[in-house]
């Protein structure tokens, strides 16, 4: 099975990649990125500037698609760069996907996604997923986590603070370990859909990262 992957080097991502090269029912791994990656046998790595022409590169032909692509207003430099990650990008990887053949796609979004949401964050993350609802992918999974718990290469301090919060709250509100979100995206992409869009909260994720088995 041949997978494209973009967030590789992000909280999820990285979990998700390791989980990928480990897997004996993955073959090849493309990872379309903004710069090279740490190389391995079962991994191409397209980098370029701006993700859009790495994407735009990949030639391969894939079975699967993940995007773990996630940031912040203050990480990207503002609102609009925000939006060209978390929304452009992401629907862009769909479809890259759809041209090289892929069948189904599992992507991150988030709590709370709505297309109609007077909040922005939440409401560029629904947006996305409206996108590639209407690209009309044969399976498609939405993964919409609370707060992501892992350790990032830059500290978020309002993460840090609420973190212990979050940690208390009931199911979906609870905040979940990113690395468990990573092995529920390969639990759901090694299982056949119930119908063409599935959607899971973070208790729902929590339990599939448990039925995951290597």
């Amino acid at each position: 099975m041949n997978v494209l992957l973009t967030g590789a080097s992000g909280l999820v991502g990285s979990h998700l990649l390791e989980l990928l090269v480990a897997s004996p029912q993955v073959s090849h791994i493309v990872i379309a990125a903004r710069r090279s990656l740490p190389s391995h046998p079962k991994v191409t790595c397209i980098a370029a500037p701006e993700l859009a022409d790495a994407l735009n590169q990949v030639a391969t032909p894939v079975d699967l698609v993940f995007c773990c692509l996630g940031t912040t207003r203050h990480d990207a430099g503002g609102t609009q760069a925000f939006y060209a990650v978390d929304h452009d990008l992401v629907v862009l990887t769909g479809k890259t996907g759809l041209r090289l053949g892929a069948e189904k796609m599992l992507v991150v979004s988030a709590m709370g996604a709505n297309p109609r949401s007077r909040i922005f964050y939440n409401r560029t993350k629904g947006l996305a997923e409206h996108a590639l609802i209407e690209q009309a992918w044969p399976e498609l999974v939405i993964a919409r986590p609370s707060m992501l718990l892992g350790d990032r290469p830059k500290k978020r301090w309002t993460e840090t603070l609420s973190a212990p919060f979050f940690k208390c709250l009931p199911g979906s509100l609870r905040a979940i370990k990113a690395a468990d979100v990573a092995r529920a995206l390969m639990f759901n992409a090694l299982s056949a859909n119930k119908s063409a869009v599935v959607v899971r909260d973070s208790a729902q994720l929590s339990q599939d990262a448990q039925r995951y088995i290597v």
